[in-house]
């Protein structure tokens, strides 16, 4: 059977094993590789043998670094930002580099209980039995705890205040009572936790004072320059596309090019060359977004077109990613695409395909 979507770990094994070899770095307790080398691990190298490591963030290395020193001390890592700026694709390799494991994750909802955070029960085995070892279902944090893994919280600002707070004692004490149990968890060492928010959803609650203390907090930017966000967009695209087989030529870079520069102009409000201020939309346009539509672009070209990109392709998604408010986005879109795209050489099939899908 083939899996969708390989764990980090195992998609980048040969990667991890390569680093794991030629790492001559002190390796804090229960990691898999020392700091020096997970940094390289997620922004690229090559070894001195010649092996490549491919990079899976691109941007500024001090930020790495600072969350890559953050889990070696007793503070959790909180990545703060916009929706698409790839907090849980790092968190991910984060997680596979130090600890080899990356599955130990909850996912932040509304709806996520107390139980999810601490751990939960096997109702058949308690009402049989009463509170015991054997009725206990431990959550990926406890697990995380008695393995000295880290355990990745997703969306954590999509929890209640209430769960959120669950995790002030795991942090500062680095113990989970059960008083059921009369025992308590004591975590082993290596255990920590990476923690994703952003401030962009509809729902999102705010942290606790007492419960930011327990984090540091990095700050993933958007893509700083075009050619960076390009790279991005063009990588995972790539990587999608080869990923899903999908019976497409991968588009030229210019084409591509053309989505990230909409995407840039309508996320900072102003024309690529500074000349032209243009509004921007509700929807955040994110780095996320981009590469959404360049690979389903590429699923309507592969199976309802000759495997070629094309403008219409490319308009289809386009358009959806960036008219989220029907009446607001719509007007914001439509003035765009008369006073940016249309005057603009070489544009004109993005326009008409835009403009035929906008009325």
């Amino acid at each position: 059977m083939s899996i969708l979507k390989n764990h980090a770990e195992v998609e980048y094994r040969e990667e991890l094993e390569a680093l794991k070899k030629a790492d001559k770095g002190n390796r804090p307790p229960n990691w898999e590789l020392s700091p020096q080398a997970v940094v390289d691990y997620l922004m690229g190298c090559k070894l001195s043998n010649g092996f490549e490591v491919s990079p899976k963030y691109i941007g500024d290395r001090r930020l790495m670094e600072i969350a890559v020193a953050t889990l070696t001390t007793d503070r959790a890592l909180l990545l703060y930002g916009i929706p698409g700026t790839g907090k849980s694709w790092v968190s991910e390799h984060l997680t596979a580099a130090i600890t080899g494991d990356s599955t130990m994750l909850i996912q932040g909802t509304s709806g996520t209980s107390e139980e999810s955070i601490r751990y939960g029960w096997n109702y058949a085995k308690l009402l049989a039995e009463g509170p015991s070892e054997g009725a206990l279902v431990a959550t990926p944090l406890m697990e995380a705890m008695k393995q000295g893994k880290i355990a990745r919280v997703e969306e954590l600002t999509r929890i209640s205040a209430d769960v959120q707070d669950n995790l002030i004692t795991i942090l500062s004490e680095k113990l989970l009572p059960i008083p059921e149990l009369n025992t308590e968890v004591q975590a082993q060492r290596g255990f920590n936790v990476i923690a994703t928010a952003n401030n962009k959803d509809k729902g999102v609650n705010e942290l606790s004072s007492a419960l930011k203390r327990r984090f540091n907090t990095v700050i993933l930017p958007t893509p700083s320059t075009a050619e960076d966000e390009l790279n991005i967009v063009t990588t995972r695209s790539s990587k999608m596309m080869k990923n899903l087989e999908l019976p497409a030529e991968l588009p030229k870079l210019t084409e591509i090019q053309r989505i990230v520069t909409i995407f840039r102009e309508l996320r900072h409000g102003v024309t690529e060359d500074g000349k032209q201020k243009v509004k921007s939309p509700t929807s955040t346009m994110s780095t996320a977004e981009a590469i959404s539509v360049v690979t389903n672009g590429l699923a309507l070209a592969a199976h309802f077109g000759d495997g070629n990109l094309s403008a219409q392709d490319v308009a289809s998604s386009l358009v959806g990613a960036v008219v989220k408010d029907p009446v607001q986005d719509k007007v914001v879109w439509e003035e765009y695409l008369e006073s940016v795209v249309k005057p603009r050489a070489g544009w004109k099939d993005i326009y008409r395909a835009c403009k035929g899908l906008t009325l």
